[in-house]
């Protein structure tokens, strides 16, 4: 196990020095406060705006805004994170092709799976620690400023994310050790995406495709219930173990 976690160190160490993880940390950091802020604000823009239509004759009802209006902005901006996550982390196996590291490695020995397990293992590290540090500071702010009893289902919703994240990094891995461009890879994520979030579209699948787990907001708001997203972790935390099957199949077939 000692060669495994020299290679995660390594890889920890990579994140830090390339600026990646300060720049991650500084996004989810934003984001979760920015969340409470702008349902803060939501009341003066809107009282704003109602001030400059007032000779058109419309006018805006009055916002109330809870910790609801705070989580939905939540949900809101988590794909945006994902998105810069998955851009950064898109070059972690091609960028190690390029320079043929890799084969400097496998040569003195060390095995190709723990090449796959380790990177996957510090994306999923990296990822939990920004995604529990924008819950967090979006709970705390909420708790501050208002009520986060109002939002039902509350750890479950973010739960459903946090998974649907390790769903996006097994197909990050798993294109990575496939094909040979950043931009293959991207490409590669986004339709498997996109294709889950069309299967949604149809009810026979909606249930059951990674795409439910996106529905946080219906779950914190009281829209849906926790049975609705429990065939969706399942079927999300299969395909995240068949991508990394997949991934450690493709590694060894691979030319470095």
């Amino acid at each position: 196990m000692k060669p495994f976690f020299a290679f995660l160190h390594k890889e920890w160490l990579e994140s830090i020095r390339s600026g990646k993880f300060f720049l991650l940390l500084l996004l989810f950091l934003f984001l979760g406060m920015m969340n409470p802020f702008i349902a803060k604000l939501t009341p003066w823009l809107m009282e704003t705006m109602t001030s400059s239509m007032a000779n058109t004759g419309l006018s805006i009802a009055e916002i109330q805004v809870t910790a609801l209006t705070s989580w939905a902005q939540f949900f809101k901006n988590l794909p945006i994170a994902l998105l810069v996550f998955t851009l950064l982390y898109s070059s972690s196996f091609t960028k190690e092709y390029q320079t043929e590291s890799l084969l400097l490695i496998v040569t003195k020995g060390f095995a190709r799976y723990k090449i796959v397990l380790a990177k996957i293992c510090m994306m999923f590290l990296i990822w939990t620690i920004c995604f529990s540090l924008c819950f967090g500071v979006t709970y705390a702010y909420n708790m501050y400023f208002w009520d986060n009893g109002i939002a039902k289902n509350l750890f479950l919703a973010s739960v459903c994310f946090w998974v649907f994240g390790l769903w996006v990094i097994s197909l990050i891995t798993f294109f990575s050790t496939t094909l040979k461009t950043i931009s293959g890879v991207i490409l590669g994520t986004g339709g498997l995406i996109l294709a889950a979030y069309l299967a949604g579209l149809f009810q026979t699948f909606a249930s059951y495709t990674p795409a439910a787990l996106l529905q946080g907001f219906q779950l914190v708001s009281g829209q849906n219930t926790p049975a609705d997203c429990q065939s969706a972790i399942f079927v999300t935390l299969s395909l995240c173990t068949v991508a990394i099957v997949a991934s450690i199949y493709s590694m060894n077939r691979r030319q470095l």
